[in-house]
């Protein structure tokens, strides 16, 4: 259940500045998924303590690009976005590194 609300972490400078300053760590979820799932995903699949969680709908933005035969219109589908913060002291393993 946790995989098909959290999709996939962002990993940019913003959400980088983030987790290092206040410890909010940023994915974006399924569309219909409320805060209350997305924190019951995000503990179950990470074992950890999640304070609060801040949901974004980022929405859908018209694209286009110049070809040799014309100019190709289209769009980039909305999506939502959950800034997720953890209890002091606790982080993810986004990456996923194999400490030996």
């Amino acid at each position: 259940m946790s995989r098909s609300i959290l999709i996939k972490p962002i990993i940019s400078e913003k959400s980088e500045k983030l987790t290092s300053k206040v410890n909010q760590y940023t994915f974006i979820v399924d569309k219909k998924a409320n805060k209350l799932e997305i924190k019951k995903a995000v503990e179950e699949m990470f074992t950890t303590n999640v304070v609060a969680v801040n949901t974004v709908v980022a929405p859908a933005k018209l694209k286009s690009r110049n070809t040799k035969s014309g100019v190709i219109r289209g769009r980039v589908s909305a999506y939502k976005k959950a800034y997720v913060t953890l209890a002091q002291g606790e982080e993810l393993d986004i990456y996923g590194s194999n400490e030996e």
